[in-house]
């Protein structure tokens, strides 16, 4: 294995719950859906704006504007590494992997995720709404293959959405199912794999 590409949302970064009310939990739950809904797949992909995405959330939870504001501010505010992923991503980066990110993201949140110093250790991203594609359709596998000249026999991709594997899979790419809720566990996994 040489190329090691991640998934960014609770891969890499996530929100640690102990800062988050569980009023605010319940008003992002379609997060946690197998798939997401085509609201927020439009808002990935770049052809829904951050002001439209706003108006669905005020009908869909009745409540006001300023409040949907605030928490989709708060939602991207929030964000931080991964520990345990942070430190593997830097691990792999010594022992001479090449490392990439391959991720579902809106403007405002990986405008916000770059600024972090472990995003600055990947050497390419295919970022959804960069390229008007979102996982787990075909075009982004490709785009990611074809742009950075990569085998998929060479390729291990990292994702906690199984929906999202099996498509690199089908691609030809090896896959990995990251456990969200047990990072430690995943990136223990890994290292075994890819370190010793």
């Amino acid at each position: 294995m040489k190329n090691i590409v991640f998934d960014l949302g609770g891969v890499l970064f996530a929100r640690d719950k102990n800062k988050c009310t569980r009023e605010f939990i319940d008003f992002f739950a379609f997060i946690r859906s197998e798939r997401l809904p085509r609201f927020w797949e439009e808002y990935d992909r770049g052809t829904s704006t951050l002001a439209e995405v706003t108006e669905t959330l005020c009908a869909m939870h009745g409540c006001d504007r300023e409040k949907c504001e605030a928490y989709l501010r708060q939602s991207i505010d929030l964000q931080e590494p991964i520990r345990p992923t942070e430190e593997l991503i830097g691990d792999l980066k010594a022992a001479g992997y090449r490392l990439y990110v391959l991720s579902n993201m809106s403007r405002e949140f990986i405008e916000f995720l770059r600024r972090f110093p472990v995003y600055a250790l990947f050497d390419g991203e295919v970022v959804s709404c960069e390229e008007r594609t979102v996982k787990p359709e075909p075009r982004i596998y490709e785009i990611l293959l074809e742009r950075y000249g990569l085998d998929p026999a060479e390729t291990l991709f990292i994702d906690d959405r199984p929906i999202n594997i099996a498509a690199a899979e089908r691609m030809g790419i090896r896959g990995c199912l990251f456990d969200a809720q047990h990072p430690e566990e995943t990136c223990r996994e890994l290292r075994k794999r890819l370190l010793e």
